[in-house]
């Protein structure tokens, strides 16, 4: 195909000579309209019919004009004509201009692009004209005889452009839906003034699509239709886009000479972007994108966006690229007229979703050749990170490799979590990114849908704040180091390979309450960085059938993406031993728990189950934990580490506080010792202001009551 020529000053000579070459046509029209007698007698001519006309109309031959039924002097008509012949030569002059570069002059370039005749040509100068000089309003009404007819009717055009008689109508065929200026929608038929559909085919009026007449004029305006949802992108280099396409892109040489159909699918959409991108660089011409989430999301239709949008690629020379087309698909496939649609564009196009979809109920002969844009690889990621945030104000030597190694993000929300980081570092007014604040923004810049499925934890403890032995707390470290360096393992050294179904990680915290079970979670959340959901067993447990795998799927899925923790607290109470299959019931109660091992281990982010009977847990289910945590009931020495870590400094109490005495008498565990200090302040608050034994007494008696234990009086004193 040869290029549009893109001198204007040719290109307007251009569109001028042919429509000198239609002014003739018009010319003679209206000539012999005049020598019919028909010219203008009143000012209300057209908006009535008078006797004489009536019987005029009732002489005249079939499909003749008025203008048509009188003949022109020979001098007349060779007048016109040699205007014609002029106009002809001037335009053929300014093409061979045009050729000797290479190039066609764009009014040429619909011709050649569509397949247009002279015919349709002169059809489309004709329906052009009044956009480009009022004049043609007022003329167009004078010879339709009606003053509000500004624009050529379909008869108006055979008028100029036929012969009178039934020979006419042969040209009818030129404006049926399938044609070619209809179907590539560079013109449409104008909706009837009165609403109804009854208006015959010769009188509809004929309105070309504003955004060719500014393509043809040397700018570019989509349709209003397609508008709001369409961007256009020269080709210009970048080695951003080269970073992040990474290594999922296809052999852009062979596709460019090839011209296949590209279909991108998977997460990554900043890396389909950047890939579309480099094929256009390489390809030397613009993209052309278009949302159809947009499009769908406006209630139009996409397969009218689709022709728009194939059309103004031809128009420009553009490469189609249609993005979000996940919302054109019905039951994982296209309709089946979508895709006959874009089988019979001829040229390269880009197709870019999150799915992997299905190309059936149409035959065809063209291939798609599909590619993969996955999440980015540890190393892409680490690459991605450095990339960004290069461009910011950085305190010296920022752990990036460890953000990488935490979130699971596409190139696109790494990049728009730098945006979101230096957001932050304004606000502090300092502009230097901390990696606290980066570490905010990966999280903000996850998956958001989760907090809709679960509770949302802020971590509030750290280290020094968990009380336990020396092998439980050695077991934390081991987590927290094993989350942190699975992208070194799995993915450098190649475990991940064949030795680990996942990169997953899945925890089991077995121990009474209040033993500390939560408060370990929520340390290695805060320890990593990541967001901690807890999820709420109500929400998941159903006793309609399949409702507890649906609802277990959305978590697991939303998390997926979500670079969160999920923490299922009393997990005993779904996760129990597989029961012996008495009935129906226990039949599916097994399959709900066959589906939870199966979704755990393909599951790549942190699982903690947390129980107070370990015993009741499945065999099969903590086979496939990666570690395990008992947290015991705290004997005097934890206790009393824990009455010391858990009271704060700032409390105003007596000299008469005695901790070791309270950790040795009340055999508590963490959670408890937790209330009663609460509890204690509060009964201090209210009672001078200063903290007693006494308080603390009187707190322990409501939580031993609470608990249901037998108390004794005589531990409720200092003595």
């Amino acid at each position: 195909m040869v290029a549009a020529f893109d001198n204007a000053d040719i290109g307007l000579q251009y569109l001028q000579a042919e429509l000198k070459r239609i002014d003739a046509k018009i010319g003679r029209e209206v000539r012999r309209w005049q020598m019919a007698g028909q010219a203008p007698s009143d000012e209300f001519r057209g908006l009535y019919l008078s006797d004489a006309q009536a019987v005029e109309l009732l002489s005249r031959s079939f499909g003749t004009s008025w203008g048509q039924t009188v003949a022109l002097s020979s001098e007349e008509e060779q007048s016109f004509l040699q205007v014609q012949s002029a106009a002809e030569q001037q335009a053929r002059d300014l093409a061979e201009m045009a050729r000797q570069h290479g190039r066609l002059t764009r009014l040429q370039h619909p011709v050649n692009v569509f397949g247009l005749d002279r015919f349709e040509l002169d059809v489309l100068l004709i329906s052009f004209a009044p956009f480009l000089d009022l004049r043609y309003e007022r003329l167009y009404g004078y010879l339709q005889d009606d003053v509000t007819r500004k624009h050529a009717s379909i008869n108006l055009v055979l008028d100029l452009l036929s012969e009178p008689g039934a020979g006419r109508l042969k040209y009818l065929r030129y404006f049926a839906d399938d044609a070619r200026l209809f179907k590539n929608r560079l013109l449409e038929l104008m909706p009837n003034s009165d609403g109804g559909g009854d208006t015959p085919l010769l009188g509809r009026m004929l309105r070309p699509d504003v955004a060719v007449i500014t393509w043809l004029l040397g700018g570019y305006q989509p349709h209003e239709e397609l508008r709001p949802h369409t961007q256009l992108f020269m080709p210009q280099e970048s080695e951003e886009d080269l970073l992040l396409a990474g290594a999922s892109w296809p052999d852009i040489e062979w596709a460019i000479t090839q011209e296949p159909l590209l279909v991108f699918h998977g997460p990554n959409r900043a890396a389909q972007q950047a890939t579309a991108r480099l094929v256009a660089v390489n390809a030397e011409r613009p993209l052309i994108s278009v949302n159809l989430q947009s499009v769908v999301a406006a209630e139009q239709s996409p397969h009218s966006a689709l022709v728009l949008a194939l059309r103004d690629a031809r128009l420009i020379g553009a490469i189609p690229f249609l993005v979000n087309w996940d919302a054109c698909l019905i039951d994982d496939s296209p309709s089946p007229g979508l895709l006959a649609e874009l089988l019979a564009y001829p040229r390269l196009t880009i197709i870019a979703g999150e799915k992997a979809w299905l190309a059936r109920d149409v035959a065809r002969s063209r291939n798609l050749l599909w590619t993969e844009f996955p999440i980015p690889t540890y190393p892409q990621r680490k690459g991605l990170w450095h990339h960004f945030v290069s461009r910011e104000k950085l305190p010296p030597d920022l752990d990036l490799d460890t953000l990488a190694g935490q979130f699971i993000l596409t190139a696109g929300q790494i990049r728009d979590a730098v945006a979101t980081a230096k957001d932050i570092a304004t606000v502090r007014r300092d502009d230097v990114i901390q990696l606290a604040d980066l570490f905010a923004a990966a999280r903000s810049h996850s998956n958001p849908h989760l907090s809709g499925l679960a509770r949302k934890i802020e971590p509030r403890y750290t280290w020094n704040d968990i009380i336990l032995p020396k092998d439980q707390l050695g077991l934390l470290y081991e987590i927290v180091a094993t989350v942190r360096e699975r992208p070194k393992v799995l993915e450098e050294w190649g475990v991940a390979k064949k030795l680990a179904a996942s990169a997953g990680v899945t925890v089991l915290f077995a121990g009474p309450p209040g033993t500390g079970k939560t408060m370990a979670a929520e340390v290695i959340a805060g320890q990593l960085g990541l967001d901690l959901y807890k999820i709420d067993l109500s929400t998941v447990v159903s006793k309609y059938i399949g409702e507890t795998e649906k609802n277990l799927e959305r978590i697991f899925s939303e998390a997926q993406s979500s670079n969160a923790i999920l923490f299922f607290d009393e997990a005993d109470a779904l996760f129990g031993k597989r029961s012996e299959v008495k009935d129906a019931h226990d039949r599916y109660a097994n399959i709900e728990i066959s589906y939870l091992l199966q979704r755990m281990e393909v599951y790549d982010g942190v699982t903690i189950l947390a129980t107070n009977l370990r015993a009741n847990l499945d065999e099969a289910f903590t086979r496939r934990l990666q570690f395990a945590v008992d947290f015991p009931f705290p004997e005097e020495e934890y206790r009393l580490r824990i009455w010391e870590t858990l009271f704060p400094p700032d409390v105003p109490c007596s000299s008469d506080i005695d901790l070791p005495l309270l950790a040795r008498r009340f055999k508590l565990a963490g959670g408890n010792i937790r209330n009663i200090i609460v509890n204690a302040a509060f009964l201090a608050a209210a009672d001078g202001g200063l903290l007693t034994m006494e308080h603390f007494f009187h707190s322990t008696r409501r939580e031993l009551q609470k608990m249901g234990r037998l108390v004794d009086e005589a531990d409720l004193t200092s003595e």
